[in-house]
């Protein structure tokens, strides 16, 4: 799927999508998920999803090792831990190149890189980078669950990432168990912004468990 397809496809789906039957954030066991990506390709048919993206911390393992990207439903991605005014944040890419020699830099060497929050604390990527690197592999960058980020004014906040060319937000996200603590912002907020500044909007579950949100 070519870039300006997938961002057709990405703009085409809606909140309901994002709530029956569309899920773009889903962990693997190549990551701190609990399902093989076989896994969890199997109960998303059962549960009639439309699509997926396993988004794994740092890693497209769960690509490398399957061959579930020939499956229509399944989107690359992945998620890269980044730091950017003094906020840990999340970059998620999607329909990346997984052989792409500029994303290949960012992926994780180890498995604490993919696992451990500890470690991936002190392994940030740099925003700009990583954006940058998202686009040469044909993907399009979205800011994951923006609503937990620390900040007094989202909008700046996101506006300057806008600025380094990320192209989507997060804006349907249940912001439930730890997220939800951790939320600083409404869900309204980000949707406002999104409008303002023209963005994709995504959503999922960021699912770490044996069943599928």
């Amino acid at each position: 799927m070519s870039k300006d397809d997938l961002k057709n496809l990405l703009l085409s789906f809606t909140e309901e999508d994002y709530l029956k039957n569309v899920d773009l954030h889903i962990h693997s066991c190549e990551s701190d998920g609990k399902m093989t990506p076989y896994e969890i390709v199997d109960q998303a048919k059962r549960q009639e999803k439309k699509y997926i993206a396993i988004s794994d911390h740092n890693t497209v393992d769960a690509y490398l090792s399957t061959n579930i990207l020939r499956e229509d439903m399944v989107i690359p991605a992945v998620e890269f831990d980044c730091f950017y005014k003094g906020v840990l944040i999340h970059i998620l890419g999607y329909g990346i190149n997984i052989d792409n020699e500029e994303i290949k830099s960012l992926f994780a060497k180890s498995k604490q890189g993919k696992r451990c929050n500890l470690y991936r604390v002190f392994k940030l990527r740099n925003p700009k980078t990583v954006i940058e690197k998202i686009n040469k592999a044909g993907g399009i960058a979205v800011l994951a669950h923006p609503a937990c980020y620390w900040c007094i004014d989202l909008d700046s906040f996101i506006k300057g990432l806008v600025d380094m060319g990320i192209e989507g937000v997060e804006t349907y996200y249940p912001y439930n168990g730890l997220r939800g603590i951790l939320k600083f912002h409404l869900k309204k907020t980000v949707l406002e912004i999104a409008e303002k500044y023209n963005l994709i909007k995504t959503g999922g579950t960021d699912s770490h468990g044996r069943k599928l949100l």
